[in-house]
């Protein structure tokens, strides 16, 4: 720190992450560069002290972002922070439509709900942060204002996607919200990625063994290889559409990862968790589907000649042949990884679940990208 340093005031803003898993992974990236851009884009003539830390790592559900926001204006009480901005993964809803963020100048507190900003996350945080602590500070009573080289930035001319709404006048709220139908689009994708559909593929090792298992076996009986060349693209499709979608019920019955409404998660968050948990699972089974087709058809085209083929047609075999092979093969054999998948351990397969979070071991070492 040197001189000219010291003599600046101290503005500390707290970034807290709840719950502590792909939000501290935006979190940490922020933490590392949000002093910076708060001096570029708020105030230069003051020293910015960024203290990152965890929420809990299963956040009030009924409360909604009020909730957070009362916990989060605890939290910078206790630690003596000047404005606090908490960075969750909850899909937050208000009047029916996606909430994107929420400020509380009495509180000197904001929320950001991920899910909402789709799929470019870190990239908007980084935009919308630096604006939000300029406006909790510019409208804070008896706090230090600073004077900021342009007025705070609204975020409706930061983001095209985010829209202002007036919150409750009285607490100096003010609520940004995505459009009803783009918006909603936009926070099941943006909860997909918070839900890092990769560590659920991961998690399904077995799952894909047991399929290769099963196709291994397919690939030698010629029944299966009359069948295909039997069965029209539209049937092929059909019975990879139910085995996929066979495959994703059965982890989510087999594991418990269905949430059901109570006094704690109100029936629209559930539905949203669900949702969540679905489209992950199902991303994940799709691009374990592709291994596992691409896999199968290099092991056919190498154990499986061509005149055997053709014998077994009755006719000439050409490439077509082998794809259809593999198609239905593949199909068949996500039957087998259903089975497969009871052999997960059980704590592995449930992090697929939207609402449920692995409790933290340490920092997250990971970088978003």
């Amino acid at each position: 720190m040197t001189a000219s340093d010291q003599h600046r005031p101290e503005i500390v803003v707290g970034l807290v992450a709840t719950p502590p898993d792909h939000p501290a992974l935006v979190a940490t990236r922020l933490t590392a560069e949000l002093a910076d851009r708060l001096a570029d884009q708020v105030d230069a003539d003051v020293r910015w002290t960024v203290r990152d830390g965890w929420g809990e790592v299963a956040p009030r559900r009924d409360g909604g972002a009020e909730a957070l926001l009362d916990d989060l204006a605890q939290r910078r009480t206790d630690e003596r922070w000047d404005v606090a901005i908490c960075l969750t993964d909850l899909p937050l809803h208000t009047d029916r439509v996606p909430l994107i963020a929420q400020t509380s100048t009495q509180r000197r507190a904001a929320m950001v709900s991920l899910p909402a900003l789709g799929l470019r996350q870190l990239p908007t945080v980084r935009a919308v942060v630096p604006d939000l602590v300029g406006q909790l500070l510019a409208g804070a009573p008896g706090g230090r204002r600073p004077a900021p080289r342009r007025t705070p930035a609204d975020l409706t001319s930061r983001v095209a996607a985010i829209h202002r709404a007036i919150g409750a006048a009285d607490a100096g709220d003010v609520r940004y919200v995505a459009s009803r139908v783009t918006g909603r689009v936009r926070l099941l994708t943006g909860m997909v990625r918070a839900n890092r559909p990769g560590r659920a593929l991961l998690g399904l090792s077995k799952l894909l063994v047991g399929a290769f298992g099963t196709a291994a076996f397919a690939l030698t009986t010629s029944t299966i290889w009359q069948m295909g060349d039997a069965l029209g693209g539209l049937r092929l499709t059909v019975i990879m559409l139910l085995g996929l979608t066979g495959l994703v019920a059965w982890l989510i019955i087999s594991h418990g990862l269905w949430e059901k409404p109570d006094r704690h998660t109100p029936a629209e968050l559930a539905r949203m968790f669900n949702l969540g948990t679905i489209l992950t699972l199902a991303l994940a089974t799709a691009v374990s589907y592709v291994v596992l087709f691409l896999g199968t058809l290099f092991a056919a085209a190498l154990l499986i000649d061509a005149s055997v083929l053709e014998q077994t047609l009755q006719r000439p075999a050409h490439t077509t042949d082998y794809l259809t092979l593999a198609w239905i093969i593949s199909s068949l054999a996500t039957v087998g990884g259903a089975i497969g998948s009871g052999l997960e351990d059980e704590e592995t397969v449930r992090t697929a679940a939207y609402g449920r979070h692995p409790e933290p071991s340490g920092r997250h070492a990971d970088e978003e990208r």
